[in-house]
Parts: C-alpha cells; sequence; structure tokens
C-alpha cells in the first residue's frame, strides 16, 4: 500500500493483492476523517480488486459509529506501470451527503 500520490480530491491508495485489508481499511477511514470526507483507492488486477473493495467496506464499520457513511464510485483508469499502461480501478471513496 502507497499514500503517496496526489490527485485533487486528495491521497491516492495503492493497494496490491497481498495488502493488509484491516490496515488499508484503516488508512482510508483516516483520510476520509482528514481530508472532508473524500478519498481515492486505486487497485491493479482481481487480487488487488478484491483487497480494495473489502478495505471500504470494512472502512464503512470503522466510521459507522461516527455517523459518517461512505459512497463509492469506480472507475477505470490507465495507469504507467514499469513504462508499460494498465488498466487500473480507481474507487472514490465519499462521505455520504458530499
Amino acid at each position: 500500500m502507497s499514500a503517496n500520490a496526489t490527485v485533487e480530491t486528495g491521497t491516492v491508495l495503492k493497494v496490491k493483492a497481498n495488502s493488509q485489508v484491516r490496515r488499508v481499511a484503516g488508512a482510508l477511514a483516516n483520510l476520509i476523517r482528514e481530508q472532508g470526507g473524500v478519498a481515492e483507492l486505486q487497485a491493479v488486477g482481481a487480487g488487488a480488486v478484491n483487497q480494495a473493495v473489502k478495505a471500504i467496506a470494512i472502512a464503512r464499520g470503522l466510521l459507522a459509529p461516527l455517523g459518517l457513511d461512505l459512497v463509492t464510485i469506480p472507475a477505470f483508469v490507465t495507469v504507467n506501470i514499469e513504462n508499460e499502461e494498465r488498466t487500473a480501478i480507481r474507487f472514490k471513496v465519499f462521505q455520504r451527503g458530499r
């Protein structure tokens, strides 16, 4: 997992197939609280997408006691990995009502 790339909505968490789901979920929940209810996750490959979706579900559970709910919008994006174009799925995650 990496949290260094910045886009207009904030930090992009790059999720891998071997990312620890609870750590990604915690990072996502923290970003939602710190960045005004918006964050993004990016995943390349089925295993990474699986981990990202599980992390979003867990993050919803972490934020629910605070009265926060999440909405996710997935989109395909083209990324350059080691000088090779790959298709990734980017999950924009919003606090409901934003």
